[in-house]
């Protein structure tokens, strides 16, 4: 990773500064360090100049452990809502640990992020540590099992009362308790909590003399048990920690985490989905009203020259009610099955031509891919136009064709290709409106390519689009 390429990117994606390229360089110097002495990926993202997404200026694989990505992400596109923990730190400046996010590749890791301030002191970008989840999840677990009764016990009665065991900034009520249940040491937000329920929280007391709501956690036999319980209103996560693997002895830890914002914020998001899915149900009600108004307007006569127009604005409009369909279909409202999607419009597209007595063959091959629901739209109305455009154009003079709808993957890219047996495709014909529509679509909302190009027997039309977090292979 040279200072020219960060240069590069910076320069041409995003609106910094001269002296803020300059300090991205300098860290950008450091990161393998970063990453080999960390076992972690590190990345530096910052904010496009439009300020919607973030662009990764700068990466780090560790030369000390299993890389967390196959392929190289420098240049790619970070979205909102595959890693909101870096968004976030962009906007506040303040630091997040330990989030969940999804890599361009499509794997779940655990995301670390650090804002990295410019001379001025604002923001101008994001330092990242991601590790793979499951690593993160056995070294947790080797934490918790791996101490010793005895060690622990030195631990404690050795250390003076001045020297806090745990750092005061911790916010989860930390409780150490022996055989009988009585507290022996308590750390400043256990004491706070129970001040708030109004205790004094001396050692010796019992702990469930406290907190009630315990006891069926402490009385539990499971060894290292997670549970969740009310205190004043407010929900708490409960972790059960064993400080001896002797079954007569029942010292242990008992962690309690404030989850009340968590647990609204979860209830929010299930407000906002059920909504969301009602906001889908009523565009889904509206197209179709739209579609059934054009259909009883052809029904009652139109000119010659008018029906087709109005054929291919009812396929465009019937295209796009499939994809509030599947959304309403299935349980998340964020993605949609490209493969049924071109599934569904395609087999309405040829049903339409048998009733023109024509008998059109259609098939379907190649990788699944899930696509935001945000970007299903365009591309139902791109499979619209290419299949509609081999229904319309290149068979005819024959009563029946063939029509195959293939997906595959070129190293970062998805390729979709549409490929007829028909009359073939005449490079000098003047452009259509569908095939300007293609090509815009394809161009501007999805930063692709378009091509179409005659065979020996018919034509095939390529679309080529870049793999990034919209479009997840599965």
């Amino acid at each position: 990773m040279t200072r020219e390429m960060v240069q590069e990117l910076c320069l041409n994606y995003t609106n910094l500064s001269a002296e803020d390229i300059e300090v991205i360089q300098e860290v950008a110097g450091n990161l393998q360090l970063i990453a080999d002495l960390n076992k972690a990926n590190i990345f530096i993202d910052c904010l496009t100049k439009e300020g919607q997404h973030a662009i990764v200026v700068a990466e780090a694989s560790p030369a000390t452990a299993v890389p967390v990505y196959e392929n190289p992400v420098v240049g790619k596109f970070a979205y909102e809502a595959f890693e909101p923990a870096v968004f976030n730190t962009l906007r506040t400046g303040k630091p997040m640990f330990q989030n969940r996010a999804l890599t361009q590749e499509g794997r779940t890791v655990e995301q670390s992020v650090v804002p990295l301030s410019g001379p001025r002191g604002r923001v101008i970008g994001t330092v990242i540590m991601e590790k793979a989840s499951e690593e993160l999840h056995y070294q947790q677990k080797v934490k918790a099992l791996s101490e010793a009764n005895e060690t622990l016990s030195e631990m404690l009665i050795g250390i003076s009362e001045k020297q806090p065991i745990l750092p005061e900034v911790m916010e989860d009520s930390i409780f150490f308790i022996n055989d009988h249940g009585e507290l022996f040491y308590t750390n400043r937000p256990a004491i706070n909590l129970i001040q708030e329920i109004g205790g004094e929280g001396k050692l010796g007391n019992r702990l469930t003399d406290y907190i009630p709501e315990v006891a069926a956690v402490l009385e539990d036999e499971e060894e290292v048990l997670v549970s969740e319980i009310h205190i004043l209103d407010q929900i708490f996560q409960v972790k059960k920690i064993p400080l001896t693997q002797l079954d007569h002895d029942k010292s242990a830890i008992v962690i309690l985490k404030n989850i009340t914002e968590l647990r609204e914020k979860e209830r929010e998001l299930l407000v906002k989905t059920v909504t969301l899915r009602e906001v889908h149900h009523r565009v889904k009600n509206n197209l179709q009203t739209v579609a059934s108004l054009l259909r009883l307007q052809m029904k009652r006569g139109l000119p010659e020259e008018s029906k087709v127009y109005f054929a291919e604005s009812l396929n465009r409009i019937t295209s796009i009610a499939a994809v509030y369909e599947i959304i309403l279909a299935n349980s998340n409202v964020d993605v949609v099955d490209l493969y049924q999607l071109v599934e569904k419009i395609g087999n309405a597209l040829v049903g339409e031509a048998e009733r023109e007595e024509k008998k059109i063959a259609l098939s379907y091959s190649g990788i699944p891919v899930q696509i935001e629901s945000s970007k299903a739209v365009t591309i139902a109305l791109i499979i619209n136009e290419l299949i509609q455009n081999c229904v319309k154009h290149a068979f005819d003079g024959v009563d029946r064709g063939q029509i195959d709808v293939t997906f595959a993957r070129e190293g970062d890219r998805l390729l979709i290709r549409v490929t007829d047996d028909g009359k073939g495709f005449a490079p000098e014909a003047k452009s259509s409106l569908g095939l300007d529509i293609v090509t815009m679509l394809i161009e501007h909302d999805l930063a692709g390519e378009f091509s179409i190009r005659q065979m020996e027997a018919g034509t095939v039309a390529t679309v080529d689009i870049p793999l990034n977090r919209e479009l997840v292979l599965r």
